[in-house]
């Protein structure tokens, strides 16, 4: 009963980190799902218990595997699922099993996306990107990198960015997304103009 008590209270965490790394808030999330701002809110504070009703549409929403949500123990097979989740137009893959530490994701941007010149954003936390093929535009505050397969970057995300396909082919990119603090030992910089 003890490791039961133990798994619940750790899903509400669970929960929040999950949302925030996906940078929905609480009313994105409700709206999804059906499920009312404060009984999310409670979930995620572990005032309220997590139920079958409504780690199901969680899961669906978040588009994890319901025992992901909940922590389950891992069934020996050190394989990840793959499953392909589109994004915006970008194809992610999931590499790694755990929300909420650093995770690996390739990821395919199709030629030419997004077909404009997109708004830089910030979030908390680091980014780390090796190419795999194509050409991916990196928009890093003022700075432009062209980012071509073999080439890696990382950066602070506190810092505005956005990325580009600059080229006539998908680019395919490994990404490590990490919370705040974590850092990889690649830098980008800017190309001399």
């Amino acid at each position: 009963m003890e490791d039961l008590d133990e798994t619940l209270q750790s899903v509400g965490p669970r929960l929040r980190a999950l949302r925030q790394e996906r940078d929905v808030t609480l009313a994105e999330l409700s709206k999804s799902t059906g499920i009312s701002v404060s009984t999310l809110s409670r979930l995620e504070s572990g005032q309220r218990k997590p139920t079958l009703e409504l780690l199901l549409p969680l899961a669906r929403a978040h588009q994890v595997q319901l025992d992901e949500l909940v922590g389950a123990p891992v069934t020996g097979d050190p394989r990840v699922t793959m499953r392909p989740v589109k994004r915006n137009g970008v194809t992610w893959i999931p590499l790694s099993r755990s929300p909420g530490g650093l995770q690996a994701v390739k990821l395919i941007y199709p030629p030419g996306w997004p077909g404009f010149v997109p708004e830089q954003k910030v979030h908390e936390g680091y980014d780390w990107l090796y190419m795999l093929s194509g050409r991916l535009r990196l928009l890093l505050g003022p700075h432009e990198v062209v980012l071509k397969a073999g080439e890696a970057a990382e950066f602070d995300t506190r810092t505005p960015h956005a990325f580009q396909n600059v080229g006539d082919e998908p680019a395919e990119v490994l990404a490590l997304f990490g919370p705040q603090g974590e850092r990889m030992h690649v830098r980008a910089r800017p190309a001399p103009k």
